[in-house]
């Protein structure tokens, strides 16, 4: 069996909602979380990331205020993911 490529950091930060969504395959997973366990930072972050997706998926659109709602249309709109 090959070994698994190592990931950079920022290689992590493109993959983190893949990762917490089940979506990546199982060398990419693994791959991803032997990073965390060297990287301190990654590991932060893909926490910092779980917990804002747990509590985000709490808020309704009637919670956000029009020009909440409206800021985050927009910076949604305008979101270009980096060239791979």
């Amino acid at each position: 069996m090959a070994a698994a490529r190592e990931l950079n950091c920022n290689e992590i930060v493109e993959m983190v909602t893949d990762y917490l969504d089940g979506a990546l395959d199982a060398p990419t997973t693994s791959a991803l979380e032997e990073h965390m366990l060297a990287c301190p930072g990654c590991d932060v972050y893909v926490e910092q990331i779980r917990q804002t997706i747990a509590e985000l998926g709490r808020v309704s659109s009637p919670d956000l205020s029009a020009d909440t709602r409206a800021a985050l249309l927009a910076a949604f709109r305008t979101f270009r993911r980096p060239d791979r």
